[in-house]
C-alpha cells in the first residue's frame, strides 16, 4: 500500500495497481465489517449538526448555506472556511449557544424560523 504523505509518480501509481487484487480486498473489507473491526468517522460537520439535534436541511438553514453544501462537508468533499468553520466549532463545543442565539434573532426581526423547529428540539 502507498504511502499516504508521499505523492506516488504516474508510473508508480499504476505500477501498484496493477499489483492489487480488489476482489480480495473487498472480501477483506466485508469480513472486518462482520466482524465488527470498522468504525463510523464523523466529520466535524455532523458531529456539530447532530449535537444540536436538527436535520440536514435545518442545521443549512441556521448556517445559511445549501444542504448541499452541508453534505459536502459532512462527506468530506469540501471544506467548510471562515465564519462557518466558527459557527460548526461553536455547535460542537456549545450547541445550546447557537441555538439561543438563532431563536433571539428570529424573535427580534418577528420572523418565523425557517423550519429550524427548536422549540421541539432538545438539545443534549
Amino acid at each position: 500500500m502507498p504511502s499516504k504523505t508521499k505523492t506516488l509518480s504516474a508510473k508508480e501509481l499504476a505500477s501498484w495497481e496493477a499489483s492489487r487484487d480488489l476482489g480480495a480486498e473487498l472480501l477483506q473489507s466485508i469480513r472486518e465489517m462482520k466482524d465488527g473491526q470498522t468504525r463510523v468517522i464523523h466529520s466535524p460537520a455532523t458531529e456539530a449538526r447532530e449535537k444540536t439535534g436538527l436535520s440536514q436541511s435545518q442545521f443549512a438553514a441556521l448556517l445559511g448555506v445549501s444542504v448541499r453544501t452541508l453534505q459536502g462537508w459532512e462527506q468530506g468533499r469540501k471544506q467548510p472556511s471562515g465564519a462557518a468553520r466558527t459557527l460548526l466549532t461553536i455547535a460542537r463545543t456549545n450547541p445550546k449557544a447557537l441555538l439561543a442565539v438563532v431563536a433571539t434573532l428570529h424573535a427580534a426581526s418577528d420572523m418565523p424560523s425557517p423550519g429550524l423547529g427548536m422549540s421541539q428540539r432538545s438539545v443534549p
